[in-house]
């Protein structure tokens, strides 16, 4: 198998561990350096310029000792954000390490290791990058759960139907509702199946940077162009084009967009040259289009362009059924991902699962359940296990049924800037959405 073309770096002061490591990653990637102590990070960050960096949680030094790898974390991803860092610890700094990924950090790997883990979770790290030659596929396990309700039941039965076809689809719901694990199913459920599903976060791409993302640059475009670069748009070719959050995109850009999809051919940065491109198209969005489109900020034409067909997720609060067998399957794979002898939840567990609003949908109830099933020691999760922040809390926002997405989104975002004191960086962590975008949103709503 050829390798990866990731650059990894490896921060550990166990000279043990890094000779291992110094024969085991070198088979699977191209370039490995290693180094002993965090001191040296900042001058390799520079120098090498890693893709993905294996940084121990534990060091011999004064920085605040016990927390070392969060302290190095936040330097990584303040000098050079697209750096993707897997914590490697020991088992009694797993809830360190579970902090640390609430703080960007991809992964963890826990010693001793298992070499197979170790090297997918960095190759999955290195994929997130956006760097790998591939597509960015949907991955396999993550699994279209459709439940019993009529609502998913009637998205189920039209996803069947239009699965075949290259029709284009629309996605809406909110944040954490699983509109990308749609997508892909609707992708698995393709003739197209075979060929990538590209999948690109809209609302993270710089202004600056759109085009050349999307059809890509020829080398000497611009300052750091130094290769030819392939965009979204051929990657996907043949395949399936995945594009979220696509309400964030600037008018102006949407205006590029429209075209490539009207003609169904780019035109690389710094190119005169028309390439063909054969896509299915499907966008996924939180916000309401419909009443973007009344207000001037979304283009009428693109609407009806990218809105053959739209499938809307309902939000996990009005699906309260759906709750046990969700966590059920939760359990079952974190208990397998993480070693763990758990059968399944209590009743208490269950009680509290379903009193709670999951603001954030499916996805913060999978964050609960894999931290339940890391510290808990118990064969089924009790509700000691479970810690759910309280749905009121100073900051918190109170939804009417009447609010459209955009009064939502705008309340989420003002009563985080309370909750934080305007600290950007946490507020965009805690609305998990990208810097970029809170600054777009900040300026929409004049916050």
């Amino acid at each position: 198998m050829a390798k990866s073309k990731a650059k990894i770096l490896v921060v550990d002061d166990n000279s043990g561990i890094r000779a291992a490591l110094k024969v085991l990653l070198p088979l699977h990637f191209s370039q490995v350096e290693l180094i002993p102590s965090p001191k040296e990070l900042v001058t390799k960050l520079a120098d090498f310029r890693p893709d993905v960096v294996l940084l121990d949680m534990n060091f011999h030094t004064d920085i605040n000792t016990g927390n070392e790898g969060l302290f190095w974390l936040s330097e990584i991803k303040k000098r050079t954000p697209e750096t993707e860092v897997v914590l490697f610890t020991a088992y009694a700094d797993i809830q360190l390490a579970v902090e640390g990924m609430k703080r960007g950090a991809f992964d963890f790997i826990v010693k001793p290791w298992d070499n197979d883990k170790l090297v997918e979770t960095l190759k999955a790290a290195y994929d997130r990058t956006g760097k790998k030659e591939k597509a960015t596929v949907v991955p396999s396990s993550m699994k279209m759960y459709w439940g019993k309700g009529p609502a998913m039941s009637s998205i189920r039965q039209t996803v069947e139907k239009i699965a075949a076809t290259d029709a284009t689809v629309l996605i809406t719901g909110e944040n954490g509702t699983g509109k990308d694990v749609l997508a892909g199913e609707i992708h698995r459920m393709s003739d197209r199946s075979l060929r990538p599903m590209v999948c690109v976060d809209a609302g993270a791409i710089t202004e600056t940077l759109f085009e050349s993302e999307l059809f890509g640059h020829v080398k000497g475009a611009f300052t750091d162009a130094h290769t030819d670069h392939v965009g979204k748009f051929e990657q996907a070719n043949g395949g399936t084009l995945f594009l979220d959050e696509i309400g964030n995109i600037p008018p102006h850009l949407q205006a590029k967009l429209l075209r490539a999809l009207q003609n169904r051919c780019i035109t690389r940065v710094g190119d005169d040259k028309s390439i063909p491109v054969d896509i299915r198209l499907i966008c996924a969005t939180n916000k309401d289009l419909k009443q973007m489109v009344a207000n001037g900020e979304f283009r009428q034409d693109l609407y009806y362009r990218i809105n053959t067909f739209e499938l809307h997720l309902p939000a996990l609060r009005e699906r309260t059924d759906e709750i046990a067998p969700l966590a059920e399957m939760f359990i079952g794979k974190f208990a397998q991902k993480y070693r763990r002898d758990m059968k399944g939840l209590s009743a208490e567990a269950l009680e509290v699962l379903r009193s709670h609003s999951w603001s954030g949908n499916i996805r913060e109830l999978s964050n609960c359940i894999e931290k339940a099933v890391i510290l808990s020691e118990n064969e089924l999760l009790a509700a000691s296990d479970i810690e759910i922040i309280p749905a009121r809390t100073p900051g918190s926002i109170e939804v009417s049924s009447t609010d459209t997405l955009e009064e939502t989104e705008e309340k989420a975002i003002r009563a985080a800037m309370a909750r934080f004191g305007g600290n950007l960086s946490m507020v965009a962590k805690s609305l998990e959405i990208s810097r970029p975008t809170l600054y777009a949103k900040l300026k929409k709503y004049n916050i």
